[in-house]
């Protein structure tokens, strides 16, 4: 009864902000945004530019392409609340293999757990134990169109396990979709400026592009679904070669979610909800209904194709709003002798749009084919991070030949 309570409050309090500011945007399946791999979570949450890894796949799977070692295989953990639950968590599983000198293809299993939910009607009722929970199933492909230059597709399939069956005959099948990605990556060579050498990166993504998902019929789109986060990143960074031993690398990268913005209920800007006449599609004025209600329904019925290109232009307070919608994460990590990194980020996010804001921490051990992870985040907003204070591992085991970097 306590997990369905505090389960409960978090799903009413972010209910409750998004009726006081209706400009926060929501989707479905959420967990596709969560850094599972402890690298990219100790910098900020940042992967679209940064050095290829075996992690790539989340983040810009057109990175495998430039990949040194020829497979690598990962695990990894996330705890979530850990502060008020100790069973919820997100993990994921990934494989790579770069087949030749141009292409490479991966393939991960994303699984997010709600744990163990007792439900019950009075207290002196035998509980019902279910256990909601989410996965995504993904496989991409990355070639190589110049010495410099990469792209990937990738497609995902999703399918969500949270709606409950309460014995009166209400469907619980799960709700499922799919979507794909579009990615590309470029490195540079390696340059002299002057005391040390150094190496441009770039990257792009596109991300969760599909259909709506259904929580309530398990179908894909209709008007009572949801979006998915579709989103855009955009990332650059530069290499500090300064040894064979010692390198810095920096990074920043851009982030928008591709989902249109809810419009504001309060049309005059006064704080008072006005209501006025619904004419239904054929024109005939059926009732008076709130604007609220109306935003809601005619939100709905945006198609996600639709949506995408709506993103860029629909917010209530115009271009300087947009802006507002874009995330940016900051970051460096210093690698030595290709065994031991430390790194360090900055999240930021507009208070009007959710306001996660934290700095991270993060540490890379590698010993012969093994690499270990871990990254720590510390909050810098008034709104409670869901992974405050919490330890996050990653393993990484690369095999095989190694290819030359050039």
């Amino acid at each position: 009864m306590k997990k369905i309570a505090v389960i409960i409050l978090l799903i009413s309090s972010q209910f409750s902000k998004a009726q006081q500011d209706s400009r926060v945007i929501t989707t479905g399946v959420p967990f596709l945004l969560i850094a599972a791999d402890a690298r990219a979570a100790g910098m900020g949450d940042q992967g679209v530019a940064t050095s290829p890894d075996a992690f790539s796949q989340q983040w810009n799977p057109a990175k495998y392409a430039f990949s040194i070692d020829k497979q690598g295989f990962t695990a990894s953990y996330t705890p979530y609340l850990t502060e008020l639950v100790n069973d919820i968590s997100l993990g994921q599983v990934t494989y790579y293999n770069r087949i030749n000198e141009r292409s490479a293809f991966a393939g991960s299993l994303r699984y997010f757990s709600l744990g163990v939910i007792e439900l019950r009607q009075t207290a002196d009722e035998t509980a019902q134990n279910v256990k909601p929970s989410e996965f995504a199933l993904d496989a991409s492909y990355a070639l190589k169109l110049s010495e410099r230059f990469s792209m990937s597709v990738a497609g995902r399939y999703i399918r969500s396990q949270l709606r409950i069956a309460s014995g009166d005959g209400v469907d619980a099948k799960p709700a499922s979709t799919f979507c794909v990605d579009v990615s590309g990556y470029y490195q540079s060579e390696e340059d002299a400026y002057g005391d040390f050498n150094g190496r441009w990166r770039a990257g792009f993504n596109f991300q969760n592009l599909g259909p709506k998902i259904n929580y309530d019929a398990g179908t894909s789109d209709d008007n009572s679904a949801n979006f998915l986060p579709a989103n855009m990143r955009l990332g650059g960074g530069f290499d500090f070669i300064f040894d064979d031993y010692n390198k810095v690398s920096v990074g920043l990268e851009l982030t928008k979610l591709l989902v249109p913005t809810p419009q504001s209920a309060d049309v005059n800007g006064n704080g008072v909800i006005d209501s006025q006449p619904y004419v239904d599609d054929n024109g005939n004025t059926i009732d008076e209904i709130d604007i609220r209600d109306l935003n809601n329904s005619n939100y709905n019925k945006i198609n996600w194709v639709s949506g995408i290109f709506k993103s860029f232009n629909d917010a209530p307070g115009g271009f300087s709003e947009e802006l507002k919608e874009f995330t940016y994460s900051a970051a460096a990590e210093y690698l030595y002798q290709d065994s031991f990194a430390m790194r360090l980020g900055y999240f930021h996010e507009s208070p009007i749009k959710g306001a996660r804001q934290f700095f991270s921490l993060g540490a890379g051990f590698k010993y012969n084919v093994v690499k270990v992870d871990v990254s720590y985040l510390f909050s810098a907003s008034k709104v409670k991070n869901p992974l405050e204070n919490t330890l996050r591992f990653s393993l990484t085991f690369n095999f095989g030949d190694q290819y030359e970097e050039y």
